[in-house]
């Protein structure tokens, strides 16, 4: 199957932002993608730089505009596309929310982001809630959505530094891992600094790949977004990539320009790399109790 991950520069201009991001749709859909995996909260700069209650403005509800575009775009192409919107769920909640929709234009499912983090420059816990541990219906809140493509474990951005995510998704039989981001360097970091937190960003989403024999794809935005206060900002990192099973590169993209990055993922790969490397097979649940804490004292 060939997906496509697309990374993306953002303006303060939402319909610019919006439109860009359908013409890259096309543009994947055209060279043959299926699949099509767009950034963390891509119809708007990461306003998440600061504090301000007027940004909350932004959110949609789900099902609506962006939902509602995506889904005829999607239904016109015969893709799966996976979107990344603000979602006001109710008057006083929101979250960072991921959806997909099927090549019919329905809905096939949301993931809210559950793991939110509070760093400078990156004040989300100011602006979403965490995703329901559980559905109302019951289901994990890391529950994988079935599509006609596969079955997708979509995280968000910060979920990637979190081993437990991705195994759970592994575990409730996800056929591929997907990561909509937003990330970058403070402008102020030394190159060396900066390297160092590439290269972990890079390699603990790879490491997720090998542990739960899964393929990898990730959509990360690029291009610097100036603080809306002072004179500080974030230059995204792009390095957008697709790997396979064992970690390995199946296509990668660069630090500072726009690109529609495809692949070809063999969806039988998991199957033969599971057989030989057992993971699953070989876990000993029955000495993980203390997971669950905190903190082992």
């Amino acid at each position: 199957m060939r997906v496509a991950v697309i990374q993306q520069k953002n303006h303060s201009d939402l319909q610019a932002n919006l439109d860009h991001s359908l013409a890259l749709v096309r543009e994947a859909a055209d060279k043959g993608a299926e699949l099509v995996l767009l950034q963390e909260l891509h119809r708007s700069l990461y306003f998440c730089q600061t504090e301000d209650t007027a940004v909350f403005d932004l959110a949609e509800t789900i099902p609506g505009p962006s939902t509602d575009t995506l889904g005829a775009l999607a239904k016109e192409l015969d893709i799966v596309i996976v979107g990344s919107l603000f979602e006001k769920r109710a008057t006083g909640l929101y979250h960072n929310t991921a959806v997909v929709l099927e090549k019919d234009g329905s809905l096939a499912g949301i993931y809210r982001k559950m793991h939110i983090p509070d760093d400078p420059g990156f004040y989300e816990k100011f602006y979403f809630t965490p995703g329901d541990a559980d559905f109302n219906d019951g289901r994990s809140g890391f529950s994988p959505i079935e599509t006609s493509v596969g079955k997708l474990g979509l995280l968000v951005c910060w979920d990637q530094w979190y081993p437990e995510a991705a195994r759970l998704m592994a575990l409730a039989g996800a056929d591929l891992l997907l990561y909509p981001t937003a990330i970058g360097w403070d402008p102020s970091d030394d190159d060396g600094e900066k390297q160092r937190q590439l290269s972990a960003w890079i390699t603990i989403q790879r490491a997720h790949g090998i542990a739960n024999g899964l393929q990898v794809l990730v959509a990360n935005r690029t291009g610097f977004e100036q603080s809306p206060v002072g004179e500080s900002g974030i230059q995204f990192w792009g390095n957008s990539f697709v790997c396979g099973p064992q970690g390995e590169f199946l296509a990668q993209a660069d630090s500072d320009s726009e690109q529609v990055l495809l692949a070809d993922v063999d969806m039988q790969r998991s199957e033969s790399v599971r057989r030989i490397w057992p993971y699953l097979r070989d876990r000993r649940v029955d000495a993980y109790g203390d997971l669950p804490k905190r903190y082992r004292d």
